[in-house]
């Protein structure tokens, strides 16, 4: 019986995953640019309007959630003992699987157990990917997970004991990408370890190695860490992975793990405090690396060795992000620093079409998303300010909801929106949707 359904899960592998245009599989979308293809998504809710359910949450999460069909996956730690205050949460660590109709939760599987805050974030920030007939996740503490759609688990490994503890100096907050049957994970660390960063790819089906690679780097002291997700380039009918921290952002054989091209710039001055945050995000031949506000780069893909002749711009102005990712459809390249200060450039060659501007005042840590012909920008106070996407600087809403510690970016699936407070996950639209 068990090689029965070894064998029959290792041939779900050999069908490609149809990703339906409503899906949000993973941290940034189903093209990891922070864009979905929802339409109809209402420019402006209340606790009272356009909110067509919100389901309670057992406590607060940088994690985004993934949507899938009538599925919605997050992570979360168990209760915090005193809610009130901003502890890291309960020391278990879950994944939770809500009914998309209705935010009822279906199950709840317990990863890990040691939950830590770390200034932040806590051990639940790395987002869960799915296919559509599993669903993996990866903790903050190191354990890697594949469960299936029904909540039962397939397989786990832990990370760190089989190849050394993390040493970011604030905690592990990567999240896993999938592709061609790998669970790709990078670790970039080096504050407090003398161990050198790697990346790693885990056979999906089984979680057995299928080849780790280390990353070098001339980075000092803070400068290896990276809280970022690495990025898939596509480009000629070849995938690349893309990775930013250390420095520099890389280019890697999704077969071997080997790095094909590097480009160096992220930190200049070679400063100590250069840990990177916000993912890297690539577009239409275009990669857009982040780094600790400013230099970020505009590169255009293609080469092998040193390329960092490939920039094609850079922003060096104020209102640079730090934490949040930027979000880019290719023509347009939007932005949101930790202020809320918002730009839109353009994303061929940098030039700016508007911005900053002003939005809802309040520090912001969830990334930007853009769907329908709006940008959402999402505070830590639940509050959100949609703004027209295009050439034109427009709000078309500010809207508040339970006005707890936000973190989380929100998301869209057909004709709804999710967003993710401390306490709840709330389900936004048109109630006759």
């Amino acid at each position: 019986m068990v090689g029965r359904i070894a064998r029959g899960f290792c041939l779900l592998f050999l069908i490609p995953a149809a990703v339906h245009a409503e899906n949000w599989p993973q941290w940034r979308g189903p093209e990891q640019n922070g864009v979905s293809s929802a339409r109809n998504l209402p420019a402006s809710w209340s606790l009272e309007e356009n909110v067509i359910w919100k389901a309670e949450l057992p406590s607060w999460s940088g994690s985004t959630p993934i949507v899938w069909n009538d599925r919605i996956f997050l992570m979360s730690p168990s209760p915090a003992q005193k809610p009130e205050e901003r502890e890291p949460g309960g020391p278990e660590i879950f994944i939770l699987c809500l009914s998309r109709k209705d935010g009822r939760e279906r199950w709840r599987y317990k990863l890990d157990e040691g939950n830590q805050l770390w200034r932040k974030h806590n051990d639940t920030s790395p987002s869960p990917v799915t296919d559509g007939a599993h669903v993996w996740a990866v903790t903050g503490n190191g354990v890697v997970a594949c469960l299936n759609m029904d909540g039962e688990l397939l397989w786990s490994r832990d990370i760190q004991r089989d190849y050394g503890e993390f040493g970011l100096n604030f905690g592990y907050a990567s999240s896993p990408i999938l592709h061609d049957g790998k669970l790709i994970i990078q670790v970039l660390h080096g504050m407090h370890t003398d161990e050198p960063s790697y990346i790693v790819a885990l056979n999906a089906s089984n979680g057995q190695e299928v080849w780790r690679e280390e990353r070098a780097t001339d980075a000092v002291r803070e400068s290896p860490d990276s809280y970022t997700t690495p990025a898939l380039l596509k480009q000629g009918g070849k995938t690349q992975i893309v990775v930013t921290g250390g420095d520099c952002v890389t280019g890697h054989d999704p077969e071997t793990g080997r790095e094909i091209w590097r480009a160096n710039g992220l930190n200049p001055e070679q400063r100590g405090n250069y840990r990177i945050v916000g993912s890297p995000v690539v577009v239409d031949g275009m990669i857009y690396a982040p780094t600790r506000r400013r230099p970020l780069l505009a590169l255009a893909a293609g080469g092998t060795g040193d390329v960092s002749r490939n920039v094609k711009w850079k922003w060096e102005g104020a209102a640079a992000p730090d934490v949040p990712s930027p979000v880019c459809d290719g023509k347009y390249f939007y932005m949101v620093d930790d202020r809320g200060l918002a730009t839109c450039l353009d994303a061929k060659t940098g030039a700016v079409i508007w911005g900053p501007e002003r939005t809802a005042q309040g520090t912001v840590s969830a990334s930007p998303h853009l769907a329908d012909g709006k940008l959402f920008l999402l505070n830590e106070y639940a509050v959100t300010t949609v703004l027209a996407a295009g050439p034109e600087f427009k709000v078309l809403a500010t809207n508040e909801l339970d006005d707890t510690y936000t973190l989380s970016t929100p998301v869209s699936s057909g004709s709804q929106l999710f967003v993710r407070t401390a306490t709840h996950l709330y389900c936004i639209g048109s109630r006759g949707e």
